[in-house]
């Protein structure tokens, strides 16, 4: 008895392993910014319910197909070769199956309790990550990276769309901030595991183009990210209580990344970039959800 429910939660969490939870908290996160400031403060709560629920399911159903397209590509890296699929722990037609079922119910939830566009949203982001990301931009090209960032950009999109069942300005404000986010935070990653890349055969920038190439696109981006992200003041949505953390913030990505493109030979600025990166994601958002201009 004893065994069959240690097999019962070893199966179970590898099912959530599928879904790649971390990430799924972040969609659900960057989801819930984008409502608060749409609705300028908490929105009804029912459909906040729903809407991060969507959100979810969505982003284990991305996370799920993902697993199964990559199992290929899994096995030859130590970084994920241990996952449920490349280890034998579950089949390809399990992951398979709840990738299909997590994206009809995804759809169903939000098109049922939110609203179309929110759900053709989340289907598009599903679409986009699973077959053009996972099998075609991720095995061919090095800008992966930067085309791939389009999926994780749509979560805050949702969050507004949800609201507002439409797209202004400051969504795509929110939506850009997110896109160039991305980029320097994975290339950090991919210059500490630029080999493991090289050796499963993914054309990541620093494999293909070289990591003092990386580095470069790296300032760049982080210094297209600064003024993006102040560009969310003018639309309205946020005050003076955002606008100097986002300075702030901006200017110390800023100043990581050429730290990172300065000293090459110290691996630990790319790892400390890194780790910024995830700091200055959320230090922005915090700084949008407690932003002074709500209590007016």
């Amino acid at each position: 008895m004893q065994a069959q429910s240690l097999s019962g939660q070893r199966a179970f969490a590898d099912y959530l392993d599928l879904t790649k939870p971390r990430i799924g908290m972040l969609s659900v996160f960057t989801t819930f910014v984008g409502m608060w400031l749409a609705a300028q403060g908490l929105p009804p709560l029912q459909l906040v319910i729903f809407a991060l629920i969507g959100t979810a399911l969505a982003a284990g159903a991305a996370g799920a197909l993902n697993n199964f397209l990559d199992r290929d590509l899994d096995r030859r890296m130590e970084r994920t070769a241990r996952r449920p699929l490349p280890s034998g722990r579950l089949m390809p037609y399990q992951a398979l199956a709840l990738g299909i079922s997590l994206s009809l119910a995804s759809f169903a939830v939000l098109v049922l309790f939110v609203n179309l566009l929110t759900a053709l949203l989340a289907l598009f982001a599903i679409f986009f990550y699973a077959p053009v990301y996972t099998l075609w931009l991720k095995r061919k090209t090095p800008l992966c990276t930067v085309l791939g960032g389009i999926t994780g950009a749509i979560p805050p999109l949702m969050g507004w769309t949800a609201v507002m069942n439409g797209i202004e300005p400051a969504a795509l404000v929110l939506f850009a901030i997110l896109f160039l986010w991305q980029p320097p935070h994975f290339w950090a990653l991919a210059l500490l595991r630029q080999e493991e890349y090289r050796n499963a055969g993914i054309p990541m920038l620093p494999v293909v183009h070289g990591s003092e190439m990386t580095r470069r696109q790296i300032v760049l981006y982080a210094s297209a990210l600064l003024p993006i992200s102040v560009l969310l003041y003018p639309t309205g949505v946020v005050g003076f209580g955002y606008l100097i953390p986002a300075v702030i913030l901006g200017a110390g990505f800023l100043w990581m990344a050429l730290r990172c493109m300065l000293h090459p030979e110290n691996p630990r600025a790319a790892q400390q970039l890194f780790l910024y990166s995830v700091l200055y994601l959320a230090g922005l958002s915090l700084a949008m959800i407690l932003d002074p201009i709500r209590s007016l």
